[in-house]
């Protein structure tokens, strides 16, 4: 007697049909969408240039100035946050009837160019659920407007 076993159709069983697995994998629970659906979401970002720095801008509403953590180590900036949050409603007698608990987290980090920028001059302000971190750019990597050479 044999057991019952879902084979692609051809012979050799063992190597999956990449058709076969394409119609019945359940593509909407791989873990990106479950990591997503549990609350936890990269934020949207911005990387500007201009002639005198770099302007990062991190979409994160909902937060605090005090949430934020941003470092630099070893010419990477890393921009991290943790959130979190607890609602609670309890009846008459102060038991629980209701508690919810919700975490948020994310981190980004980015590779400065050491020779272009100022490390120790980076600053960051959170302003309407935007974090902008602005990295100012060394003098030698600024671009020098064009100058005129009087001939002799």
């Amino acid at each position: 007697m044999k057991s019952l076993v879902r084979t692609n159709g051809n012979s050799f069983s063992s190597i999956p049909s990449l058709l076969n697995d394409f119609f019945t994998d359940d593509w909407f629970d791989s873990s990106l969408a479950n990591w997503r659906s549990a609350g936890a979401s990269l934020p949207a970002v911005n990387v500007k240039e201009s002639n005198d720095d770099f302007m990062i801008e991190v979409a994160a509403p909902g937060m605090k100035r005090d949430d934020f953590k941003v470092e630099l180590d070893n010419n990477v900036l890393t921009i991290s946050s943790r959130k979190e949050d607890t609602q609670e409603e309890k009846d008459r007698n102060g038991q629980y009837t209701r508690r919810e608990f919700s975490y948020q987290a994310f981190q980004r980090s980015f590779s400065l160019p050491e020779a272009k920028v100022e490390g120790g001059k980076i600053s960051a302000k959170y302003s309407d659920g935007i974090l902008y971190v602005t990295v100012p750019k060394r003098e030698e990597a600024k671009i020098k407007p064009a100058r005129q050479i009087t001939v002799s």
